[in-house]
């Protein structure tokens, strides 16, 4: 079993950067593929970025490429996104999610955090 505590989230201005840490406990979180996903007001979950166990290859969103950065301090069993560049359109709930690979389906992870909200402003 693995816990996942995500922080960072808050109120930006548009263009303004946000960094996002997901903590796991129960279990070595470098076992695991973890994503980031989010979720809009009126939406669907969607995939944003994802990291392997090693931390040596992501996959992103079309959305986020040039802007989000994902990355992994294993021994801190931490995962983090930083946003840079922010828009209106980023506004959502983010959630941290781990699993045996990275995939973009909601479906493949096994173990999901409770979200933090990020709320982007004009």
């Amino acid at each position: 079993q693995v816990q996942l505590v995500e922080s960072g989230g808050g109120s930006v201005q548009a263009g303004g950067s946000l960094r996002l840490s997901c903590v796991a406990s129960g279990s070595p979180l470098s076992r695991y593929s973890v994503a980031w996903f989010r979720r809009a007001p009126g939406k669907d979950r969607v995939f944003v970025m994802g990291i392997i166990p090693s931390g040596g290859s992501t996959r992103y969103a079309d959305s986020v490429k040039g802007r989000f950065t994902i990355s992994r301090d294993n021994p801190k069993n931490t995962v983090y996104l930083q946003m840079n560049s922010l828009t209106l359109e980023d506004t959502a709930v983010y959630y941290c999610a781990a699993g045996a690979r990275t995939d973009v389906a909601p479906e493949s992870y096994d173990y999901w955090g409770l979200g933090t909200q990020v709320t982007v402003s004009s």
